[in-house]
């Protein structure tokens, strides 16, 4: 790739980079927070679950908007909603005011990030180039979140309102950058008058919110359950409104055959389970390092750090697999070893030394390397252009609600178990579960297809990924 070419692939990756460490510093100062701003249990876990609320519950309406009112104009203005937020949430002095300032930064990150990666999926010829940019974007992903932990711990000792200071000086950086090399683009077609389907967006957002609000409300476990179960019986109600309001649309916000392709369910569903799993897993040896065995923040996040070898495999290992044996069959290795690294951890005693954890942890980190990117190719691969930004939706809503199934989950077993060595053994059962099921799930890719020549499976007896009328954005070549 040219110069220009890298520079925008480095613009793109540092806005999931940005992403990763914001996400991360936070979970780390929470404690710091709480104690500072006098915050109750409820308030402080709603600085995290508001977050997650506003990403999920919008992701797929800013995949879409990315489509019909243009990438670039989605990414720059919702990283600058990021930027001013994020800057809001350090300026906070009331658990309110820190609430409101998380859910308007994940609604930033539902429409920017989508954006930000079918940019990538538009800009770089499908093949080769393509896989090596969504393997670098998903290899800064997970490196995000694994310095965001060190980071966090560093500059939770300065003082926890740098762990929003911290991130706004990245995110002007980046726009300024931004700015100049993301290509401009005509306005698509799709965001004209008439082209945008109102109903669908204001069902599909209800439902995601509703949907998420539920989830995140299963770590209580019985505690206040009517409401738990009255906001995910909403949300099915309409999620089932959307499904009938899309097949009447005359320019649906999802095309219904969009989601009868094999190819992007499986992509979709492995990523739910696979990130689902890699959070439950991380959010349960956290708690364990932290409350039961007395580490510091620091030391947890110093811990955790080899995780993060991901970011150096993926963008160098994993595409030389993934051009040998195919995207089906190394996300299916990467399955494979995040079963066998959880499983390691299932016996853990009170007195393990870190040389027995050690082992566990990097094969998560490896099993992520082999497995995120290639899901994220598969999710995008094959998709027609006008529709990548609703594809990078799909996919990382389903990236979101699988992190609020994991912790929710793990979270909810844990509680019920009576907590202690015995209830995290049990939580422990959680992400095990979901990867046995991921393999389940993308084994039926390996046995569906045939390989190329260049390695990558092709469907069979599978219908062109497109949708009818004219091509809504403008080709971006770099």
């Amino acid at each position: 790739m040219s110069a220009r070419s890298w520079s925008l692939l480095l613009v793109l990756c540092g806005t999931i980079f940005l992403e990763g460490i914001d996400v991360a510093m936070l979970a780390v100062a929470v404690p710091s927070i709480r104690a500072d701003l006098d915050l109750t249990t409820s308030t402080a876990a709603w600085v995290m679950s508001a977050y997650v609320l506003g990403y999920a519950g919008f992701t797929l309406l800013g995949g879409r908007a990315a489509d019909l009112l243009g990438r670039r104009r989605m990414f720059l203005g919702w990283l600058t909603v990021f930027l001013v937020f994020s800057g809001l949430g350090g300026l906070a002095d009331q658990g309110w005011t820190l609430v409101l300032a998380r859910f308007v930064t994940g609604v930033a990150a539902a429409f920017m990030t989508p954006a930000a990666l079918s940019i990538i999926t538009t800009s770089y010829a499908e093949g080769p180039r393509r896989n090596q940019a969504l393997l670098v974007f998903a290899g800064t992903a997970a490196g995000g979140f694994s310095l965001g932990l060190v980071i966090g711990g560093l500059l939770t000792q300065l003082g926890w309102r740098w762990v929003f200071f911290a991130p706004v000086l990245l995110a002007a950086a980046l726009l300024l950058a931004a700015l100049k090399l993301v290509p401009k683009e005509e306005r698509p077609a799709g965001g004209r008058r008439g082209g945008f389907d109102l109903a669908g967006a204001l069902t599909a957002s209800g439902a995601m919110l509703l949907l998420a609000y539920g989830i995140v409300r299963l770590e209580h476990g019985f505690t206040g359950w009517p409401l738990t179960a009255a906001a995910l019986a909403a949300g099915l109600v309409l999620a089932a409104l959307f499904v009938a309001v899309e097949r009447r649309a005359v320019t649906p916000l999802v095309r219904p055959g969009l989601l009868r392709t094999p190819s992007v369910i499986r992509a979709d569903l492995g990523a739910l389970l696979f990130v689902g799993s890699f959070f439950g897993f991380q959010f349960m040896v956290t708690l364990h390092l932290q409350e039961l065995r007395g580490w510091s923040s620091l030391q947890t996040a110093l811990a955790l750090v080899v995780m993060g070898c991901d970011a150096i495999l993926a963008p160098t290992l994993t595409p030389r697999l993934v051009n040998r044996y195919g995207n089906a069959r190394v996300v299916l290795g990467g399955f494979v070893l995040a079963a066998v690294a959880y499983a390691l951890f299932l016996p853990v005693g009170p007195d393990w030394s870190y040389a027995a954890m050690f082992p566990a942890l990097l094969l998560t980190g490896l099993a992520f390397s082999l497995a995120y990117g290639p899901l994220t190719i598969a999710g995008t691969d094959g998709v027609a252009e006008e529709e990548q930004g609703l594809a990078s939706g799909l996919l990382t809503t389903a990236t979101q609600f699988g992190s609020a199934v994991g912790i929710a989950a793990v979270t909810a077993v844990y509680g019920l178990t009576g907590g202690g060595l015995d209830g995290f053994r049990s939580a422990l059962v959680v992400p095990v579960v979901m990867v046995v099921l991921g393999v389940a799930v993308t084994a039926t890719g390996v046995r569906g297809g045939r390989r190329s020549p260049a390695g990558a499976e092709v469907p069979r007896a599978v219908p062109p990924v497109s949708s009818k009328g004219p091509d809504a954005a403008t080709k971006l070549t770099v």
